[in-house]
């Protein structure tokens, strides 16, 4: 930890915390001096909870705590509503939250941050995304208050920017891109003005200015310089200082080396009068340098290919319009990015609430699991506020949000640790390999070039030095990778394909076996009244409570039933229903009414039934209070252009499907499928994830696709796992995909179009290396200069940048995607 003479290098007295010059030393712990009692009392905070290498890990790591608001500043966080806007989820034993801070700025704030658990009791969990300046709390509310969390934070010197707005914090960038676009105005400014003063040497005219005055405008080029080293330069020796602290060479060492060698070389020109310097070459240098990086900042950004945080969640929910007569049957099914507060929405069994909202019905319960990682239903009553997250464990609910939907949480929820699988990428394992050398070999070339050139030809060491420590870059290798994935997850958006994050794009690359589940996945929900029938006997009470019953299911059979129930009935949502249960794969019982009625297989409602040979049907069997009523039969519908799907995936993969249905199909499936195609029928959800996992042990890649719904242990297991979605509000986190049922037609065309980007993100890194080996060649012959490395290294990040994103868009027509 540094101490009061330390950091008394000078005649001024700095703060030990922040840095900051002091008044006088009258604010003292032991050796160390302070400017004021808050910077104080925090570095007393760390210093008793063994936090010292706080310090050690920058040298200025805090922030001044001179004008810290009053503790009553935060007063208003106490209160409820507000409590609602900043929170993600508040629970009996858990709260979540998200926080922007401007203040983040170093590794020593990341550390702090990080550790805020041994500062404060109640705090479970604190991670920061460094490029966003967000931190992400968990905290206990039984043991310490949002208000305090906040307080703590501020005290620290990390005020967090509350706003009570749903933003996604839009002006992050757009400041970091203003303070870049400034650093480039002055850079510009400089090497324009110090070109206009070498103008005669340009012409050759250099030799009819008088000495004196071609001195004189050396030194004001000199004077111009400084600007650009001290302020344009800035980030690039900070960079290069704060790797050099932790062992690390980055790819900005060379680049300060370069600057540095140029500046030194220029002002003992300048100085002995040797000279005019190459003033000129180290502006341009960092001109091209900053434009280089702003251009690629600017289309990253554009390009939108952080999916961790910025996505569309293709989940539908069912909203109700209350613009007609009947109630019950005027509602529409929406894309959650639609919903605004005050609309009223119905949230079946297992379906995700896709907002903060207010429970309209008597009661709820909620399973927190997407949140939370604990799968435990907590019952709600009318009125209760509801956070985004967690899914109906019960009969449908009505709800009205009072928050709109946010895409980024959402996704966040969904890329969260416990939903993500082990697998390194291939091609980031290959870009950490290489960027890990590359550094120390491109400072042994220029060093190698320039020991060279001083002694075969002096005038060309300065020149082939530095246009190697420039030209060469692994940029175009770090580049290629996020921008094809994200090329491809913007086709595969516009197609209705959904991907959790990049990686999952070179997961379905590998893939060599494909299991199908079937109800709701390669068949679909009949939308043909004609393709369902009844055998046996229903009065009308009975078709009631039925219609009842099954609207509070997202299953695809309970949604056929229903569908061809309500033309003729009111499903009631204030009806009495009660002791809802739904056993996947099996079926659904409720007290309807007062009385108990069972739909689903045979087993679970109580026949004795066997498996029949009528082709392409499925049959739920009804039971009420104890009677056997009779059961369904509904005609499977298969998706469209489903047998061109198989034909299209036939040699390519090994195939299986898995059915929680009777057998009654497999002649026709064994007719559809390849010869050597396994089918298993009345699987259950156990059966499917032992399967997938069956298939693993031999070596096979398994994609697993199915709905989601008695089949989330399979698709979690699975290398890849696909939900199909009919628009309905079934998202499973366990999956990795979520596909439109409207594209399964294309199913074939993304698989092969995921080896295709994973092709050209070959061919990148193969143009990134023809890049680097003919920059290096054409800077080492000492032929080079400076400012034309300096132009050629952020066009090779260009040229990676236009060619991936422009062969994902030409591949992407060619096979018909939009």
């Amino acid at each position: 930890m540094p101490s009061l003479a330390e950091k008394d290098v000078d005649t001024e007295l700095h703060c030990t915390h922040c840095s900051d010059v002091c008044d006088d030393d009258s604010i003292r712990a032991d050796d160390t001096v302070f400017c004021c009692l808050g910077c104080k009392t925090v570095y007393q905070i760390l210093h008793e909870n063994g936090l010292d290498a706080y310090y050690r890990l920058e040298d200025q790591p805090g922030v001044s705590l001179k004008h810290n608001k009053g503790k009553d500043y935060y007063a208003f966080i106490d209160k409820e509503d507000i409590q609602r806007k900043i929170l993600n989820y508040l629970g009996d034993d858990l709260a979540k939250l998200r926080l922007f801070i401007p203040s983040i700025h170093c590794s020593s704030c990341i550390w702090l941050l990080e550790n805020l658990y041994k500062l404060k009791n109640g705090i479970n969990l604190s991670i920061v995304n460094f490029p966003r300046k967000e931190l992400s709390i968990d905290y206990d509310p039984r043991a310490i208050t949002l208000r305090e969390v906040v307080e703590m934070l501020a005290s620290l010197g990390y005020e967090p920017e509350i706003t009570l707005e749903t933003t996604e914090n839009k002006n992050q960038v757009s400041k970091h891109q203003r303070n870049l676009l400034i650093k480039i105005g002055v850079a510009g400014f400089a090497f324009g003005n110090i070109m206009l003063f070498s103008f005669p040497e340009y012409v050759g005219l250099d030799r009819l200015v008088e000495p004196q005055f071609s001195r004189f405008f050396s030194f004001v080029s000199m004077v111009f310089s400084l600007p650009v080293i001290f302020f344009s330069a800035s980030d690039y020796f900070k960079s290069a200082w704060s790797g050099l602290k932790q062992r690390l060479i980055s790819i900005d060492v060379p680049i300060v080396i370069g600057v540095v060698a140029l500046f030194t070389r220029s002002v003992y020109e300048v100085a002995m009068a040797y000279g005019t310097g190459y003033f000129d070459s180290l502006a341009g240098l960092i001109f091209f340098l900053l434009l280089g990086k702003w251009f690629q900042g600017k289309t990253y950004e554009s390009l939108l290919f952080d999916r961790n945080y910025k996505s569309y969640f293709p989940v539908a929910v069912t909203k109700l319009l209350h613009n007609g007569k009947d109630k019950d049957n005027d509602r529409e099914s929406i894309p959650i990015n639609e919903l605004v507060p005050g609309d009223r929405i119905l949230i079946r069994n297992a379906e995700l609430i896709p907002a903060d909202a207010v429970l309209i019905s008597e009661e709820a319960w909620v399973d927190n699991s997407f949140v939370t990682g604990e799968s435990r239903a907590v019952r709600k009553c009318s009125g209760d506020y509801i956070y985004a997250g967690g899914k109906q464990a019960g009969p449908v609910i009505e709800l009205e949000v009072a928050r709109e939907v946010s895409q980024s949480y959402l996704t966040q929820l969904w890329n969260k640790d416990a939903f993500k699988k082990s697998h390194t990428s291939n091609q980031k394992d290959l870009i950490n390999k290489i960027s890990k050398y590359f550094t120390a070999v491109v400072l042994l070339i220029a060093f190698g070039a320039g020991t060279f050139w001083l002694i075969s030809d002096p005038s060309k060491a300065l020149n082939a030095f530095t246009a190697v420590l420039i030209v060469a870059c692994p940029c175009a290798l770090a580049l290629a990778t996020p921008f094809a994935v994200g090329s491809t997850l913007r086709v595969f958006g516009r197609n209705g394909f959904y991907l959790k994050n990049g990686d999952v794009v070179e997961l379905l690359a590998n893939v060599d076996e494909i299991v199908f589940d079937k109800t709701g996945t390669i068949t679909m929900q009949s939308q043909d009244r004609n393709g369902i029938t009844f055998t046996g006997e229903l009065n009308e009470k009975d078709k009631q409570r039925i219609a009842d019953l099954t609207t509070n299911s997202s299953h695809p059979l309970s949604r056929i039933i229903a569908g061809s129930l309500t033309s003729n009935f009111s499903t009631g949502r204030n009806r009495s229903i009660s002791d809802y249960t739904e056993v996947k794969g099996k079926g659904i019982s409720a007290k309807v009414d007062g009385a108990g009625v069972m739909l689903g297989s045979a087993e679970f409602t109580g026949y004795n039934y066997v498996n029949g040979a009528d082709h392409r049907t499925s049959r739920v069997f009804v039971t009420i209070d104890n009677e056997k009523k009779g059961f369904f039969s509904i005609t499977n519908t298969y998706r469209e252009n489903f047998e061109r799907v198989i034909i299209k995936l036939r040699g390519a993969y090994k195939m299986s499907v898995l059915s929680g249905d009777n057998s009654a199909e497999r002649s026709f499936l064994e007719n559809v499928f390849p010869e050597n195609t396994e089918l298993y029928f009345e699987q259950t959800a156990y059966d499917k994830l032992g399967f997938v996992k069956k298939r693993q042990d031999t070596g096979s890649n398994v994609l697993m696709i199915g709905d989601g719904l008695n089949d989330s242990g399979a698709l979690a297991q699975a290398d890849v796992g696909i939900a199909v979605a009919d628009n309905v509000n079934n998202f499973t986190p366990a999956s990795d995909a979520i596909l439109s049922g409207s594209n399964f037609s294309l199913f074939p065309a993304i698989l092969s179009f995921s080896k295709t980007t994973v092709k050209v993100i070959i061919y990148s890194f193969v143009l990134s290396f023809i890049y680097n080996i003919a920059g290096l060649g054409f800077a080492i012959s000492g032929n080079l200069t400076p400012v034309f490395a300096a132009i050629l290294m952020p066009l090779s990040s260009i040229s990676v940048v236009v060619f991936t994103t422009g062969a994902i868009n030409l591949m992407a027509s060619k096979v018909g995607f939009r």
